[in-house]
C-alpha cells in the first residue's frame, strides 16, 4: 500500500528578474518546473545552512577557556546564562 504524501505550498512574490533568473537556472539543470528547481535547492542547502546555525567551532584555546570557566566551582552562572540553559532545556537540546 503506497501512502501519498501531503503536499504543502509555499507562496512567494518575487521581481520578474529574480524569476526569469530561477527560469533559466532551473532549465538549465534539466528541472521540470520551478517547484522541482526550487524544492532541490533547499533539499540541498536548509540542512547544511541548519548544520552550520546548530554548531559551534572554537579554536582550541577558546575550548580550554571554556572548560576551564565551566569546571571553575567558585563562579555562579548569571542570570543570562540560567535563562539560555533553561530555553535549551525547554528545546530539548
Amino acid at each position: 500500500m503506497v501512502h501519498a504524501t501531503r503536499r504543502e505550498r509555499i507562496e512567494m512574490r518575487v521581481d520578474a528578474d529574480i524569476k526569469q533568473l530561477a527560469e533559466r537556472a532551473s532549465a538549465a539543470l534539466g528541472c521540470a518546473s520551478l517547484t522541482e528547481f526550487i524544492t532541490s535547492l533547499i533539499q540541498d542547502n536548509a540542512p547544511r545552512i541548519l548544520q552550520r546555525e546548530a554548531s559551534i567551532k572554537l579554536t582550541n584555546a577558546q575550548f580550554d577557556n571554556f572548560t576551564a570557566i565551566c569546571n571553575d566551582t567558585e563562579r555562579n552562572p548569571s542570570t543570562r546564562i540560567m535563562e539560555a540553559a533553561k530555553r535549551l532545556d525547554d528545546e530539548g537540546f
